[in-house]
């Protein structure tokens, strides 16, 4: 069958989806005839209309063609281009608060988008066999949040300043120590082979980042800090088939994944989050300012 003939048997219900997708090719581009709705692609009415694409195509059902499979490049470049949105650069730096940073090391895995996270050593004094990011506290060397990052990164798993792609730094948070953490995103290629630092780190495993906003395993817990802010505390655990593990992600680490989630797929997730989505980037700068104040607060009552 030529390529017109499987196009009109598609069309008309007579002929099957594969022989379209096998022998049109990238000249046929995409297909939609959604009926009721005119999007991109589409003419009023719900006739079909092609568009022409080069990216490979997949099915979405019966009757709603052809539609391209997202590219590496696609996926990668609408995520750098919605954290470059929500970069806040160094517009907390000034806060008088001691300084740590950490690394989001975002990656490609089967065209999905990926976290990196580690378990603290068990020989750590402070949180032994937790999970978070790579990072640590700031050090006279380091000229900004994004060298503590880069620093601790090539300290603790073994990954070269020059292997990180640095897209932003988002709105930061405050840990149980009172230190001021802003959580830099990067992006670093998915053939990466973690060497850890035994001294700091027990393990490192990788999460699909949709997993932060559609989790199978999740609660929120109540929290107060060291200021007496209430809260609401993310608890995920993730079952990592490809090692046999699980793992719990709390804390400061499940609130920076979550807020990354949602910045980059822009979805609300299925549980309750403190952001308005509308207005995110405001919504999450007001939220950390109030717990910012609340510490302030605390520590004036106890002069």
């Amino acid at each position: 069958m030529g390529p017109a003939a499987a196009f009109l048997g598609l069309l008309q219900g007579k002929a099957a989806p594969r022989a379209l997708c096998a022998g049109c090719g990238p000249q046929w581009g995409l297909l939609i005839s959604a009926p009721g709705a005119a999007g991109r692609g589409q003419r009023a009415g719900g006739r079909a209309a092609a568009v022409t694409s080069r990216a490979p195509l997949r099915l979405l059902g019966p009757r709603a063609a052809l539609v391209p499979f997202p590219s590496r490049e696609s996926v990668k470049g609408r995520a750098k281009l919605r954290l470059r949105e929500c970069d806040v650069g160094d517009k907390f730096s000034h806060l008088p608060l001691r300084k740590a940073s950490v690394l989001l090391p975002l990656l490609l895995r089967d065209g999905a988008l990926c976290l990196l996270l580690t378990v603290r050593s068990m020989q750590l004094r402070r949180s032994p066999g937790e999970v978070c990011f790579p990072g640590g506290k700031r050090e006279e060397m380091d000229k900004d949040e994004i060298d503590t990052a880069l620093r601790e990164a090539k300290e603790e798993v073994g990954l070269q300043p020059e292997k990180v792609e640095v897209i932003c730094r988002l709105v930061p948070g405050i840990d149980k120590m009172n230190h001021l953490v802003t959580p830099v995103v990067g992006f670093i290629e998915d053939t990466f082979q973690a060497s850890p630092n035994p001294d700091e780190v027990s393990d490192v495993f990788v999460v699909p980042l949709e997993y932060f906003i559609k989790p199978l395993s999740y609660m929120a817990l109540p929290y107060k800090n060291s200021s007496g802010y209430f809260s609401w505390m993310h608890c995920f655990t993730y079952d990592d088939h490809e090692h046999k593990k699980s793992f719990k992600i709390w804390g400061l680490t499940a609130h920076f994944a979550v807020f990354l989630a949602i910045v980059i797929f822009r979805t609300k997730p299925t549980f309750e989050v403190d952001y308005d989505l509308d207005n995110l980037i405001t919504s999450a700068e007001n939220n950390f300012m109030n717990l910012y104040a609340s510490i302030n607060e605390r520590k004036k009552s106890s002069l």
